[in-house]
């Protein structure tokens, strides 16, 4: 018999004007503990972006009294059920951007008024496999080393606050159809304003992201595992035509898994079969196997503190 599914993950994002957003942070963050709801909340004055976990009851709630308020209401939530809370702990804090991209300045780029053009999931799959498109993964590298969509560019970038760097690299597609394409679409609305303002002229976005399109389509061509902000790390994602793409680090063989390592020093993020993980107990390489702050291996390559309500 399957396990029950009580709790929900909701992700969301929310390009808004937060005037109070230093004061508001800390007020949110006592009410989500009201809730005894979990995750990680940033509160900034251009808006909100969260993944938290809870009960389905708490979550309905928070749902209902978010879009309830104005600066909100058109916050759209990306729903999974779980059957336990996906999160050890509750964060929501203040800062200088809900996604870091050291864009900060809205005279360069705002996302309130003008990104690329949104693709809902049945519109993305007509367009992505013509000729003139360029499916463009904004992701940081070791989320598209454990799962991309089939042809897509990636780029070589620990965090996306290096991607206004890269822009030099994207200037052979200028001719062509950029859709940008990220987790929730969050880091989409900002890539995808910087394109415009570079010259790009006929850029899309994939809404509400990878997980959004799955949802709607059943994840066809997203090759391997996505990666996801919450304690389920890996999640598959493709209902269609399934595969692996990330290759363990210590044998080659297929690892559909993301960790990161054991040794707290270390923390590298890396992917590794579960043979492997076990004989490594945790670690990227055998330096941090016998390093005196190795922690140990949890099984999952995911460590927090203990779970405080």
């Amino acid at each position: 018999m399957s396990e029950p599914f009580n709790y929900l993950v909701l992700a969301y994002y929310n390009y808004t004007r937060i005037d109070d957003a230093g004061t508001f942070a800390p007020l949110h963050l006592a009410y989500c503990k009201n809730l005894k709801l979990r995750g990680r909340i940033y509160i900034a004055q251009e808006g909100i972006n969260g993944t938290i976990s809870g009960t389905k009851e708490a979550c309905e709630q928070y749902m209902r009294d978010l879009v309830a308020d104005p600066r909100f209401a058109k916050t759209e939530f990306k729903i999974d059920e779980v059957a336990e809370h996906a999160f050890q702990r509750m964060h929501c804090r203040y800062k200088t951007e809900i996604v870091y991209s050291g864009l900060r300045d809205p005279n360069v780029i705002d996302p309130t008024k003008e990104t690329g053009k949104h693709l809902k999931g049945e519109e993305f799959l007509a367009l992505k496999d013509q000729q003139d498109v360029v499916i463009l993964d904004v992701r940081s590298n070791y989320e598209t080393r454990l799962g991309k969509f089939k042809n897509s560019i990636t780029l070589d970038m620990e965090n996306f606050r290096e991607f206004p760097g890269k822009i030099a690299e994207l200037e052979k597609y200028k001719g062509k159809k950029i859709i940008t394409c990220c987790t929730g679409g969050i880091k989409c609305e900002k890539a995808s304003a910087l394109l415009l303002k570079e010259g790009f002229t006929d850029v899309y976005q994939l809404h509400n992201g990878i997980i959004g399109y799955a949802k709607e389509t059943g994840g066809k061509d997203f090759d391997g595992m996505l990666y996801v902000f919450d304690g389920r790390v890996n999640v598959a994602v493709n209902e269609i035509n399934p595969s692996v793409i990330s290759p363990c680090k210590k044998c080659g063989g297929p690892a559909p898994r993301n960790l990161n390592c054991a040794n707290v020093e270390c923390n590298d993020q890396f992917n590794m079969c579960d043979a492997c993980a076990t004989e490594m107990e945790g670690a990227c390489c055998d330096a941090c196997k016998v390093h005196p702050r190795k922690r140990e291996f949890n099984g999952t390559g995911y460590y927090t503190r203990f779970a405080i309500d």
